[in-house]
């Protein structure tokens, strides 16, 4: 996918290398989802991935000195703001190789340290902090995804999601910290703006008979 190096329209201290403004996520495949080919996610700024970016830099303290983990990083966002709020290291993770080669090419574009590699959340390994733009959006990710940040919750990890209300979100696990107006492609999420919460997950294990 042809891409340019914008400015975050939430978070302009950040640039990354993004699909155009009238670009769909499945442009590239004729329109359609290809099960063999992941969607370019790793193209746009989704979201979450910008209200996560936008909260650590305007509160560099909740990740300054601390070892911090990006989830399904996509394009590396979250984990650049992390870097530049001053975070003593930065890891970042994703499934599909094109997010892993993008966020590397993001980080690069940025001048910040990260560390970047093709994985689950599950083989990701501890960290201080950990955060997750957009994770909540089919009901098996949201799932996996629930049980992986709770148990590192457990740990004494601080878990930091950005969501913009998607139908998966397990509100009940997180406390909102922030509220932000997020400018979207309409392209990509048919509005100009997404009303998208930055929560912290509570650190309590819930009952295992408790589902999303």
């Amino acid at each position: 996918m042809r891409t340019e190096l914008l400015p975050v329209p939430l978070a302009p201290e950040i640039s990354l290398h993004l699909a155009g403004s009238d670009t769909g996520l499945f442009d590239t495949a004729g329109g359609e989802f290809r099960s063999d080919v992941p969607p370019p996610f790793w193209a746009f700024v989704w979201a979450g991935g910008q209200a996560l970016a936008r909260y650590v830099l305007d509160h560099p303290e909740t990740v300054a000195g601390r070892h911090v983990l990006d989830v399904a990083c996509g394009s590396g966002v979250a984990a650049i703001a992390a870097a530049r709020a001053g975070a003593a290291s930065v890891r970042a993770v994703d499934l599909d190789p094109a997010a892993v080669e993008a966020a590397q090419r993001n980080a690069a574009a940025n001048d910040v340290p990260v560390q970047v590699r093709a994985a689950d959340v599950t083989e990701a390994g501890p960290a201080d902090v950990i955060l997750a733009g957009d994770v909540f959006y089919t009901g098996s990710v949201a799932e996996h995804m629930s049980a992986a940040l709770r148990r590192s919750a457990a740990s004494g990890a601080l878990i930091l999601v950005g969501d913009p209300g998607r139908g998966y979100f397990p509100n009940r696990l997180f406390v909102r910290k922030a509220e932000y107006s997020v400018p979207v492609p309409a392209a990509l999420e048919e509005a100009e703006t997404l009303v998208t919460g930055v929560w912290e997950m509570r650190n309590t294990m819930l009952s295992s008979n408790n589902k999303l």
